[in-house]
């Protein structure tokens, strides 16, 4: 499980930087930097879902500290 969320997490940052290198390169003009966040944006919902699973079958526990 966590290498799954590793591998997302590196996906969003790749989708996230494509874009912002279309957007410089392009200067706009071309809807690649639209696409590369519309799939950063979905990445990031899968993420979202993938960790509210994995908290619902109890595969992730919740850390931190004790509550009194």
């Amino acid at each position: 499980m966590r290498l799954l969320i590793l591998i997302i997490i590196v996906a969003i940052l790749i989708s996230l930087g494509s874009a912002l290198r279309y957007l410089l390169k392009d200067a706009g003009q071309s809807k690649r930097a639209v696409w590369a966040l519309t799939i950063r944006v979905g990445l990031s919902v899968a993420l979202f879902l993938l960790l509210m699973l994995g908290f619902a079958l109890g595969i992730i526990e919740p850390t931190g500290p004790p509550v009194k």
